[in-house]
């Protein structure tokens, strides 16, 4: 087995060695995190998904379908079109802390690259920045699903709490969302 290079899912030239090959065909999720913002989070994760790319585009753009994919999406539903022919799309969410439950909601517009990439970008919302780039990339007999996104609340959280958040949140999702994927229908 070679390096795999994923040069187009990171900023940087990132050669994945064969023991992370490895995870990643056995089911885990790779993760990278970065800071945004003093009061946001930035983090990328790597799944495989043993179904051809264009089986896994076509669930992925199946919006109402995230509410599986994601257990805090309550609700998630396609409104029109945006700019450019861009669809929009609505997700509320609801995430239980220690002392609280913080909902938000936003309003995205969607560009697809049939295949290759889903890009979502904030429209408006309860949060001061939000963007997120979904991408697929053939590998053996399968996909590698590659998902970044940055985000800050207009809740002022520190960064080391979102970061925390999304470190442990998003495998977590990640693999729910494999296992959605991959049902038999």
């Amino acid at each position: 087995m070679s390096a795999f290079n994923l040069s187009k899912s990171v900023s940087s030239d990132m050669t994945w060695s064969q023991e992370k090959q490895q995870l990643l065909i056995q089911g885990e999720i790779l993760l990278e995190t970065r800071s945004h913002t003093a009061w946001g989070g930035a983090v990328t994760a790597w799944m495989y998904v043993p179904m051809v790319r264009s089986q896994v585009f076509e669930k992925l753009t199946d919006y109402p379908k995230w509410v599986q994919y994601f257990p805090d999406v309550t609700k998630s539903e396609v409104i029109g079109k945006g700019r450019g022919g861009a669809k929009r799309l609505y997700q509320a969410a609801q995430k239980a802390f220690f002392l609280f439950t913080a909902q938000a909601e936003i309003y995205l517009n969607v560009v697809e690259e049939i295949g290759q990439k889903i890009q979502f970008r904030l429209e408006k919302g309860t949060f001061h920045d939000f963007s997120a780039d979904l991408k697929l990339q053939d590998y053996g007999n399968g996909t590698i699903v590659s998902y970044t996104v940055q985000a800050t609340p207009n809740i002022p959280i520190p960064s080391m709490f979102i970061q925390q958040a999304m470190n442990f949140e998003l495998p977590a999702n990640m693999r729910k969302m494999r296992q959605v994927l991959c049902k038999i229908q």
